[in-house]
């Protein structure tokens, strides 16, 4: 890693700010490849098909400590760990918003969940817990290096450029899937004349996907500028002062009430988000029936589309506002929610026609959200707020994901599940709806944009 002068601030000169702007899209490209080929699309119905495989005869098996219906085992899983995101983020956050160099921080989150996402090849025949737990140690890693990741935005963009950085991010992320993806589905496609079966075509697919994920996101440990940590000194040094700085601001929380007004709104919404992309294979080949391959080159198109979605709404934020961006999108997800429950098993046209509207508003609702959101924090405090913002944040949901596992657990099918998704996206609107911004980036004590 080569060591550079250290910055505080976005780079004052206009090329070496550009460089630094793609050395930090390079890892939403890096990462995608997980949330994309793994959580949406092959885990789910791999390690689902495991379970069914090993259940008892009352159709339940283990998930850790406790039995779970086979059908249910991949949300339960995801839902296992972000409860354990919940319980590290917050300390993950504090340790980076202190640590001498931010980027060997995330060099080592990256590389713990890579090499978990690999591992995942090794999960056959009964190790469906061996599965389970490289799962989990691999979700919580993607979790903690997004919130290292994302603190760096404050501190490469001036405030009147963030969504449009944020959103070139998001688009580069879901190019970089998709691209990653498409290799997935042609080696998918081509498994029995390769002889090998679809079960090892996923594994591969998986392995892949973590060794996509680190080699790709050395460009952004390698291209970004070393910062230095905006600490008190009063707090000292060490594993005890991180948890002291935690501690403090979290107490100094209330001195910014409409941010966290904005965090509730975004946690029920994009709970919806992300569960919808949680769930979306499981659904298709469960509920829809349509088969792992069909699936694969639906969410490639959701990924093509979800690029030019992702810049499209940039470009409506910069006219309208982040704000209103983001509440148009919502009002477009529970068109799309409403309309997926209500098609026909086996019809692939209208999954195909779902999925392009899904990728539309995808891109763009969590791309203007994280930029919207980085304008309410305060500096110096960049990693602990977004530890907050990624508990709910990126093909991961706590609420969502268990929400929908009961209602599947109960009801024994995910159409019925899927509806009370409604929920997230109206609460969750309405919330926003009534989130002063502008109040909230002046209390952060920020500069207020243009148009928010």
């Amino acid at each position: 890693m080569s060591e550079q002068a250290t910055q505080v601030g976005p780079l004052a000169d206009p090329d070496a700010r550009r460089r630094e702007h793609r050395a930090w899209y390079a890892y939403d490209w890096a990462n995608s490849a997980f949330s994309t080929s793994v959580i949406t699309v092959f885990s789910g119905p791999y390690l689902n098909g495991i379970a069914k495989n090993v259940a008892d005869v009352n159709g339940d098996v283990p998930l850790l400590f406790f039995d779970v219906a086979a059908n249910s085992y991949f949300p339960f899983a995801v839902s296992l760990s972000v409860v354990l995101q919940a319980l590290t983020l917050p300390f993950i956050g504090a340790a980076a918003d202190r640590a001498a160099d931010k980027r060997r921080f995330l060099q080592l989150l990256v590389t713990v969940g890579a090499v978990a996402t690999v591992l995942l090849f090794l999960a056959t025949g009964d190790r469906l817990q061996f599965g389970a737990l490289c799962l989990l140690v691999a979700n919580v890693a993607f979790g903690g290096a997004a919130v290292v990741y994302d603190s760096f935005l404050p501190e490469i963009a001036d405030p009147d450029e963030r969504d449009a950085v944020s959103s070139r991010g998001w688009a580069a992320g879901y190019a970089g899937g998709g691209l990653l993806l498409a290799v997935h589905l042609a080696l998918f496609l081509s498994a029995e004349s390769l002889g090998i079966d679809e079960n090892l075509a996923a594994r591969i697919a998986m392995a892949s996907a973590g060794v996509w994920w680190f080699a790709f996101s050395q460009i952004t440990v390698r291209g970004l500028t070393r910062r230095p940590p905006q600490m008190d000194p009063t707090l000292g040094h060490g594993a005890g002062a991180s948890m002291r700085e935690l501690w403090q601001t979290l107490r100094a929380l209330r001195k910014t009430p409409r941010t966290l007004v904005f965090l509730g709104a975004f946690l029920l919404y994009n709970d919806g988000v992300a569960t919808v992309i949680s769930a979306a294979g499981i659904y298709a080949t469960d509920e829809l029936g349509i088969d792992l391959s069909t699936l694969t080159a639906a969410i490639l198109m959701v990924q093509l589309v979800a690029v030019f979605g992702a810049l499209a709404l940039g470009r409506i934020a910069a006219v309208i506002g982040a704000k209103r961006t983001i509440l148009a999108s919502l009002v477009l997800w529970t068109v799309v929610i409403a309309f997926g429950r209500t098609i026909a098993e086996g019809d692939v046209q209208a999954f195909f026609l779902l999925s392009g509207a899904i990728g539309f508003v995808l891109g763009g609702t969590q791309a203007l959200s994280r930029s919207l959101f980085s304008q309410m924090i305060p500096a110096g405090e960049e990693a602990q707020f977004f530890a907050l913002y990624q508990l709910s944040d990126r093909g991961t949901s706590w609420l969502g994901t268990f929400v929908l596992a009961v209602a599947v657990n109960t009801t024994g099918t995910y159409r019925d599940g899927i509806l009370v998704l409604l929920a997230f996206f109206i609460l969750g609107g309405l919330l926003l709806a009534a989130t002063d911004v502008r109040r909230a980036i002046a209390e952060a004590g920020n500069e207020v944009p243009a148009r928010v």
